[in-house]
C-alpha cells in the first residue's frame, strides 16, 4: 500500500493530509490501514473520555481505583507507540524525550 504524510491533532482527533487545516502536533507517514487503526484509537479514546467525565461526578471513586482512568491511560499509551513508529524525525525525537511512550 502507498503511504501519504498524514498530520496529527491529538487534542481534535484529526488526521489530515492538509497541514493548513487545522493545528497540528505529529507528523507521520501511514497507509490507508494505519490511518484506520488510528481513527479507531481516537474513537476509543473519545468514548473512555467520556465514560471518564461521567464518573467524574461519582465523588467516592478515586482515580487509582477507576479502571476507565486505566482503560484511557491504555489506549494513549498505545496510540503514542502507534504515532511514534509511523512519524517523522521530529515526530520521533518529541515522543521518546516526553517519555510518551
Amino acid at each position: 500500500m502507498t503511504t501519504k504524510r498524514y498530520y496529527i491533532s491529538l487534542q481534535d482527533g484529526l488526521i489530515s493530509q492538509n497541514s493548513d487545516a487545522s493545528p497540528w502536533q505529529f507528523a507521520i507517514m501511514a497507509d490507508e490501514d494505519d490511518v484506520l487503526a488510528l481513527r479507531e484509537y481516537f474513537d476509543q479514546l473519545y468514548l473512555s473520555d467520556r465514560n471518564s467525565f461521567l464518573r467524574a461526578h461519582v465523588p467516592f471513586v478515586e482515580y487509582h481505583y477507576d479502571s476507565q482512568n486505566d482503560q484511557a491511560d491504555r489506549i494513549r499509551k498505545e496510540l503514542y507507540e502507534l504515532i511514534y513508529k509511523l512519524g517523522d524525525d521530529p515526530t520521533r525525537s518529541f515522543i521518546s524525550e516526553n517519555g510518551l511512550i
